[in-house]
Formats: structure tokens, sequence, C-alpha cells
């Protein structure tokens, strides 16, 4: 059986040979009677990370090389390794040295045992206060509407080809990495591990890059948002006509503050309460549109009642 890495690179000089030489050393123990490949995907780099992956190639005929003509970002590249991978089982992990090549031997096994989609999740990361401290509050806040995500987050997956058929049905440009993964509900395991602190080069993640993760997930990963604006159209609407029905009533019984107050607040209400309303109906409308653009399928089978399991062989 073969496992394909697929190696996002970008601005990673110097450590793509020293991943290449982590992952290659598995094969000869933990991983001992596997074959491999490993995909380097190029996003855009600037430095010298090109020259080094075709270095690492022309000693490993097993290593694969995809060149991007400028950066397209992370996602890209992921989707764009996962669309040459060959292998059985595909594993996805940094080119920084931060994700501990070794921590693959026991995510194969757990695929082996059955599991679709292994993760590794950051129980803890060797950054800076800030950093860590940055990450616990954004994941805080995702884990409200999926709690299925783990606290650190995680982007060192394994999937099964099964798995990786069904991520690769998705569309969209603007996707949620980590809900996309977990989305299938097929069987997952989760091994935490600690991420290493970068001894080579500078991470590219800037504040920026991180903020526009975080709006992914919002406006791709959840319809939290639509959903709090939907309920709040309503109830605003809702409100607006009972205190415009109330002040029709105390326009009858004259106790309102001047003349001519109870029409125009009744006006206000009513059309305020309207366009609240179809608000609230458009942004379900975007709702069901984005449903659409994102060709997810309307059902996975773990089992069709035949024997034919959607098992490891």
């Amino acid at each position: 059986m073969k496992i394909s890495y697929v190696i996002p690179v970008y601005q990673n000089e110097g450590s793509i040979e020293r991943t290449w030489e982590a992952i290659v050393s598995l094969f000869s123990s933990g991983l001992a009677g596997y074959d491999y490949e490993i995909l380097f995907v190029n996003d855009g780099s600037k430095d010298r990370s090109a020259t080094e992956m075709e270095e690492v190639a022309a000693k490993d005929p097993k290593v694969r090389l995809i060149q991007f003509t400028r950066n397209f970002g992370q996602i890209a590249a992921i989707v764009a390794g996962y669309e040459h991978a060959t292998g059985d089982a595909i594993i996805n992990m940094s080119a920084d040295l931060q994700d501990p090549a070794e921590l693959t031997v026991d995510m194969v096994r757990a695929w082996r045992a059955g599991s679709h989609v292994v993760v590794g999740h950051r129980a803890d990361r060797e950054d800076s206060m800030m950093a860590r401290m940055l990450s616990k509050l954004a994941y805080g806040a995702l884990r409200v509407s999926n709690p299925n995500i783990p606290e650190g987050g995680f982007d060192f997956v394994l999937l099964s080809r099964y798995a990786l058929d069904i991520f690769l049905t998705f569309k969209g440009r603007n996707r949620f990495f980590q809900g996309d993964v977990l989305w299938s509900g097929l069987p997952a395991t989760f091994i935490p591990y600690v991420r290493r602190k970068r001894t080579i080069g500078k991470s590219q993640y800037n504040f920026s890059k991180k903020l526009k993760l975080f709006y992914d997930f919002l406006l791709d990963g959840s319809y939290l948002p639509i959903r709090i604006m939907s309920v709040c159209g309503v109830l605003s609407s809702v409100l607006g006509l009972s205190y415009a029905a109330l002040i029709i009533v105390l326009r009858l019984i004259g106790d309102v503050p001047f003349q001519g107050w109870a029409p125009i607040m009744v006006v206000v209400l009513v059309i305020g309460g309207m366009i609240m309303f179809m608000l609230s109906l458009i942004g379900e409308y975007l709702w069901r549109i984005l449903d659409e653009i994102k060709a997810k399928p309307l059902y996975i089978i773990k089992s069709d009642g035949t024997g034919n399991d959607k098992r490891q062989d």
C-alpha cells in the first residue's frame, strides 16, 4: 500500500531536504513494508525553495514536484497536491519541520484500524505567549458553532482514499479546510501533539492571513452569522409591529406625547420591521445559494447493507 505526503511549500528554504529525510527514514522503521510518494507543492516561493525541491527530486524518484506560477495560498496548494496524489492514504503536513513526521506512523496505524480521517491536532505549541493566546481565543470562538474542531486546530491530517475523493468533490475558493475535512462524518481519530518551534526561516502566516482564516470559517464553515441575522431580523420585525400596534392603541385613548407622533412611529416601526424581515429572508436565500455553490454531496455512505462497508483493506 502507498502513503502519499502532500507538502505545501512557501518560503521554506533550508527545511525541504530535512523534511524529506525525516519522512524517508520512517519507511525503514515504523512504516517498513509500505510504499510512499512525496509531493512538494511550491506555492510561488521567491527564495531557494524551488531549487531545493529539485535537488531532493534528483535524489529520490518517489518525490514529485508541483510548481505554481505565483502564490495562490495554502488551500490551493493542498488541493493541488490532493488532486495529484496516488496513494491509498494521503497525509498533509507542513514543510517547516513543526509537524513531527514520526507521528505519521501512529496516523497510518489508526487509518489501518478503520479511521478514514486521522487528525494530528495541536494540543500545545512551542510558540510565543501571544501566539498561543490568540490561537486559543480564535479556536474557542470557532468551536462555539463547530465543537468537532479540536481546541488547538489542525492542518496535519491523514485522509483515506475514500475520504479524499469526497473532499475533492467540494467546490469554492474561500474554503475552511478543517471544517471540510470533518464535514463528512466518517470515522475519525484525533492524535494530540506539541507543535514544535520553528527553527529555520520565518513563518509567512501573518496576522492578516490568520484573520482571513477566521473569516473563512465564519462565512464558509458555519452558517451561524446568517442564522443570527435571520433570527434578529424576525425578532426585530415582530417587536416593531407589536410596538406599532401598542402606539395605535395609545393614540385611540389619547395617551401620546404630541400631535403627529403616533403616525410617524407607526410608519417607522412597520417599515423597519418589514425591512428586517425581508433581510432575514435574503440571508436564508444566500445560505442556500452558498450550499449549492459548495456542491457538497447530499449523503455519504458508510455501509450499503450488502457487506460492502467503506473500510480499509
